[in-house]
């Protein structure tokens, strides 16, 4: 990506606002994009122009595939780190998390009622905050039955403090029919703007790609990191086909990817591609597959959060660096 790319979007217009479904719309934008992720030069201002990505205040945006609505590509996943007892020394540095989160750029905010209570410190710290109107918040039902997720997800809604959440999902595919009826009901209402679906285990990823066909699926959450390179096989090439947004959870491998490098510096070639920090590595590897929307890294540590939020920035690998990528890491 340039340097010297436009500082705005060229592309707002959703593709279904044409009358042009996703999938042919993303068969249009195939030959550009099969060429490879976010390079530099003529491929990436082609990109630009088709509303691929953007740059904001040189913030890397990329656009929902059903919606064109950009989103910045690192977002922040509230797993553990917002799994905290609700006292002031805990809360402190997840305030602090959140604010230079939110003055850096970030919107996507990824949570759980699988996580209780991090759903309720979320909304606590960002009513605290005031900033509840400016992020773009992501969920999940996570239980068995209609009437049992209709309650779970009215709890949800209620501790993040949202009339509206942005995105809700069915977590780990838990009576995944039975949910999808009611967010596709809720999607019509206006109380979410977009449905999906999540996974976290491989040994679910024959049921997640069969349902990939669902028309009514805006997003999937799926693994997707150097080390756990699964779902690129065929589930990212799937979402992408088929014109789907990609969150991806577990950034860093569930910390894995960290010990692997402990000691060693950045290879001089990470400057290729403005990646300063380990984080930053792994994280522009993840976001620069033209499949993945958003990265969800999570931390509670504000030096972190800086350091994440530094792979929103700059520009990203192209295919051949991302292959260097992966022999790099396969070889430690």
């Amino acid at each position: 990506m340039s340097e010297n790319a436009p500082s705005s979007s060229v592309f707002r217009e959703s593709p279904r606002s044409r009358g042009v479904t996703r999938r042919e719309a993303l068969r249009l934008g195939a030959g550009a994009l099969a060429a490879g992720a976010l390079a530099p030069g003529p491929l990436a201002q082609g990109l630009h122009a088709q509303g691929r990505w953007a740059r904001v205040d040189d913030l890397i945006l990329k656009a929902i595939p059903s919606s064109g609505e950009e989103i910045p590509v690192i977002g922040m996943g509230t797993w553990q780190t917002f799994m905290v007892e609700e006292r002031e020394e805990e809360l402190a540095p997840l305030r602090e998390v959140m604010r230079l989160f939110m003055e850096l750029g970030g919107k996507v905010l990824d949570s759980s009622p699988m996580y209780d209570p991090a759903e309720r410190v979320a909304g606590d710290l960002a009513a605290d905050l005031g900033i509840l109107d400016d992020l773009w918040v992501a969920t999940k039902v996570w239980t068995e039955g209609r009437e049992e997720g209709i309650a779970q997800m009215e709890q949800s809604m209620a501790e993040l403090r949202q009339d509206r959440i942005e995105l809700m999902q069915v977590h780990n595919l838990v009576d995944v029919e039975t949910h999808l009826e009611t967010l596709s009901e809720w999607k019509e209402q206006g109380r979410f703007r977009y449905i999906g679906i999540t996974n976290t285990s491989q040994a679910r990823y024959p049921a997640m790609e069969a349902l990939l066909d669902d028309d009514r699926l805006d997003f999937i959450q799926v693994n997707y990191n150097l080390v756990e390179r699964e779902s690129a096989e065929r589930i990212l090439p799937a979402a992408r086909e088929r014109g789907i947004g990609v969150l991806v959870a577990r950034p860093f491998g569930g910390g894995n990817l960290f010990p692997l490098v402990q000691g060693r510096e950045l290879p001089s070639w990470a400057a290729e591609f403005d990646a300063t920090a380990w984080s930053q590595f792994f994280l522009k590897y993840i976001v620069s597959h033209p499949a993945v929307t958003c990265a969800i890294p999570a931390t509670s540590n504000p030096d972190h959060l800086r350091e994440n939020m530094g792979a929103c920035r700059g520009r990203l690998p192209d295919e051949a660096t991302r292959r260097r990528m992966e022999e790099f890491i396969d070889s430690l």
